[in-house]
Parts: C-alpha cells; structure tokens; sequence
C-alpha cells in the first residue's frame, strides 16, 4: 500500500512510518496539520491515509478526512485517536472505506495491520470502544428499541468491520445463523428495499445516528 500519515507527534509519525516499512508498504507523504495531510494526499494519491484526529487542535484531523473523503473518488481514511472523540464521526462512516482507531490498537500490529488493509480496500474499521461509546446511547433510541440484544450485538460487530463468519466466531453462532440476525436488523430498520450493497452500511449508520436522538 502506498500510505499518507498525518500525525502532529514527530515521534509517533516516525514509528508509524517505521511499522508500515518494515510491513512491506510505501509511506508516501508525511504531515503534522491537517492541511498539509490534505495537501499530500492530493499530492500522491495514496491508496491510504492515516490521519490522527486532532492534528494539532481539536477535530483537525476529522475535518482533513471530510475534505478528503469528498473527493471523486474519495481516499480511504485511517483515524487514530489517543482518547475516543465522537464528534462528527457519524459523517464519516456513512461514506465507507473508513477506519476509527485508538492508538493504543497500534501496539498489536497485525491486527492494526489487518484493519488498514480493510480500509484501504474500501471496507470499515472501527475501534471496539469507539463503537461501544457511540451505541451505547444508541440503545435507548426508538429506531433500535425493536432490536433484540443479539441483534443489536451482530450490529455492533458488523460496525467494527467483521465479516458474517468473524461475526459468528466471536458470538459462537453458525454464519447461518448470523445472515438470519442481520436480514431481521434490515427488516426492522425498514431496509428490505435497499440495494445489498448499501444496507449494511446503511444499518451501521441508523445504529450511529440513534445517538443524537
């Protein structure tokens, strides 16, 4: 993968760096503000790029990968964060091909590794307690209440990335059984009608959105 970091810490840019060269990929640009991580990814048209969230101020780094996300095409996208932030970030799942992680995920690199790689190939990669957070408030919200706690736990994993059999494994469940909770969770959520492509990432997205409710 050729990769773009935006990290305002020289120290923790340097060994991200480091880790995705010694893992085979190309670090194409280097950034420490958001608009200099905006300015490489146009620059080098990275298949990736790893931004960190607040770079150096506030949501910096959200705002570097709304703008990034907007383009046609769009890049995928790498968040990391020291501390979970959830403002803004519903914006930011609906478009796919974007990852949310705490740092701390960093330090068991083959599975940080795993998820960048599941970005960069279009697909979602989010923090468990990121998703925790975010769906925590979410239960209570009246779009969700006709979900089942298995339900709403297939639909927590499904917003951190997992495929139908990692769903399974984790849950002890047949892949058959976890296709039967998710086609319930698009019938409840009214997403029958939906294109398949669409209703999972439609799905995560009501389940993110129930926090503002």
């Amino acid at each position: 993968m050729r990769v773009v970091i935006g990290e305002d810490s020289a120290l923790f840019r340097e060994g991200m760096a480091a880790l995705l060269q010694s893992a085979g990929h190309e670090v194409v640009g280097r950034a420490a503000t958001g608009p200099s991580a905006v300015a490489q990814v146009r620059a080098h048209g990275p298949d990736v790029a790893v931004l960190d969230i607040r770079m150096p101020h506030d949501d910096e780094g959200i705002a570097a990968a709304l703008e990034i996300r907007a383009w046609d095409p769009p890049t995928p996208v790498m968040l990391l964060s020291q501390h979970i932030e959830t403002r803004r970030t519903v914006e930011l799942v609906t478009s796919g091909a974007i990852g949310y992680l705490l740092k701390d995920r960093v330090l068991d690199v083959d599975e940080f590794l795993a998820s960048l790689e599941r970005v960069a190939a279009g697909g979602t990669a989010l923090d468990p307690d990121v998703v925790t957070r975010l769906l925590g408030a979410a239960r209570a919200a009246s779009v969700l209440d006709a979900l089942t706690p298995r339900e709403l736990d297939v639909l927590r994993l499904m917003a951190e990335g997992w495929s139908n059999a990692a769903i399974g494994a984790r849950l002890f469940l047949s892949e058959r059984t976890v296709e039967t909770h998710i086609g319930s969770v698009f019938g409840k959520l009214s997403l029958d009608d939906s294109p398949d492509g669409n209703r999972r990432v439609r799905a995560i997205l009501a389940y993110l959105e129930a926090q503002t409710v």
